[in-house]
């Protein structure tokens, strides 16, 4: 009887123990996008300080901080066919991303740019279901879309030269919608904008304010550009 008990108790402890340790664990990675194409160095930490190098073919997570050297143009596919190209000096943090194909009212995609620039194709995420389900965050304005492609430069303590801090865009084809604390505004393809700050409305720019928006052609292979 006392054998029978212990090994009961065994168990019991056994199975504690195993379902604690499961508690403790962290939850498998979300895998929403996939590196394309790569000129040199580009990092990803989470949020829990982790960091880890990018290659071509490498997945990346919802959750991730996409970091791009001085030199780097990365280019990273997502899971709805999206794709975004970041420019050198870049932070992106890939806040929320959700698509399943059998169910377009789940749609979600939350980015957030923190500093340099990008250019943005979107995918289904935002054409279907909700036209409300894509976000673009930077520090001085949120962009939603239209189905469209987008370029995008954020500028602060003189980081782009010969520009005025703050956000600036072009919309190539389709329409993004601006929105700041002052309002929201919808500009069409071939216009340039500017947003000073997260209080100041958006605006139409006159041309180009010489964004240099130019993306080198990018290959399918990566080189430690320093």
């Amino acid at each position: 009887m006392e054998a029978t008990m212990t090994r009961t108790l065994c168990h019991i402890l056994s199975i504690a123990a195993l379902m604690l340790m499961l508690s403790a664990m962290p939850a498998l990675a979300k895998t929403v996008g996939t590196v394309t194409h790569l000129s040199g160095p580009l990092f990803a930490s989470n949020a829990a300080g982790a960091k880890r190098a990018l290659s071509i073919k490498s997945a990346v997570e919802e959750g991730d901080i996409l970091i791009t050297e001085k030199r780097t143009y990365g280019r990273v596919k997502f899971i709805d066919g999206g794709e975004v190209t970041l420019r050198p000096g870049s932070t992106l943090v890939v806040e929320n991303y959700v698509f399943n194909k059998d169910k377009p009212a789940e749609d979600r995609a939350a980015l957030k740019l923190l500093k340099g620039g990008l250019r943005a194709v979107t995918g289904q995420v935002g054409k279907r279901g909700n036209i409300d389900a894509y976000k673009m965050k930077t520090p001085a304005a949120t962009i939603g879309v239209r189905g469209t492609t987008y370029d995008m430069k954020v500028c602060q303590a003189g980081s782009c030269e010969g520009l005025a801090d703050g956000i600036y865009l072009f919309v190539r084809n389709g329409s993004i919608s601006v929105t700041t604390n002052a309002g929201s505004q919808l500009f069409g393809a071939g216009s340039y904008a500017y947003i000073k700050d997260v209080n100041s409305a958006p605006f139409v720019l006159p041309r180009d304010p010489g964004l240099n928006l130019n993306i080198p052609p990018l290959e399918k292979k990566s080189c430690n550009i320093r």
